[in-house]
């Protein structure tokens, strides 16, 4: 279960990657722009308010990031990105952090390219982190023996869950596309008590957290904390640094 208010923790710093995988988006004037995985909808406000023009579709898979979207006056729907297919006039689709969740996407993505009309733009963004401490120290606790069993079904996301950039470029450009892609790794500025677990706790964190009940999160958390301290020590203004190294690619569908 998603918790809307938790994701929206750094909404600020969690957002960076959104604008700049937009801002590489060259469409004008869209007649209908899509956002596979739109969350609380804080972001896909956004393309609205760039496209105001063309028509909105949006959804995400958790029925609490739904609610949450339409309280912002989003018309969003409960999806499954893997079901979802282009109206005949989508120009524009953008799924933001989302693909990292769904096993062998690259099927998915030429499905996509060979289904959107000529001219339009995939604008994908994923998460390119996981073998960093954050990532490679949650999984390690969970396969301890002391949780080993009891979260022995839930699936964390490993390092092959996405590809390099020229990976995702080779695939487009195969599939017909005009592709710009790249990585960037922000240094995010963290501060507050065990920073670093507060911000993986609204995604990494996310199957864990919906495996165990509210006693054994708290012990799970109590005994992460402090490897997480460990690998992203505070300096002394109290400021804790962390590498987000993301993933982006924009494909555009040849005429």
């Amino acid at each position: 279960m998603w918790d809307p208010a938790k994701y929206l923790d750094y909404a600020d710093l969690r957002a960076r990657p959104f604008y700049d995988l937009i801002a590489r988006i060259g469409a004008s004037a869209p007649r209908r722009v899509v956002d596979l995985g739109c969350g609380p909808g804080n972001l896909t406000v956004s393309l609205r308010d760039r496209w105001p023009a063309a028509a909105l579709e949006c959804g995400d898979s958790s029925p609490e990031m739904v609610t949450a979207a339409r309280a912002r006056g989003l018309d969003a729907t409960l999806l499954d990105v893997r079901d979802w297919a282009p109206a005949p006039d989508t120009d524009v689709v953008v799924s933001n952090a989302v693909l990292q969740w769904v096993p062998d996407h690259s099927g998915l993505l030429r499905r996509w390219a060979a289904s959107l009309p000529a001219g339009a733009c995939l604008a994908v963004q994923v998460p390119g982190n996981f073998k960093a401490p954050s990532h490679v120290l949650t999984r390690e606790l969970a396969a301890s023996p002391a949780w080993a069993s009891t979260l022995a079904d839930v699936v964390l996301r490993e390092d092959d869950a996405v590809s390099a950039p020229l990976e995702y470029a080779d695939l487009l450009a195969d599939a017909g596309c005009a592709v710009d892609a790249w990585e960037t790794t922000y240094v995010q500025p963290l501060s507050g008590p065990s920073p670093v677990l507060e911000w993986i706790t609204g995604t990494a964190l996310r199957p864990i957290r919906a495996a165990l009940p509210d006693a054994g999160w708290a012990r799970f958390r109590a005994e992460l904390a402090p490897l997480l301290a460990e690998a992203y020590p505070a300096r002394p203004d109290g400021t804790t640094w962390f590498e987000f190294r993301r993933v982006f690619f924009v494909a555009q569908v040849s005429a």
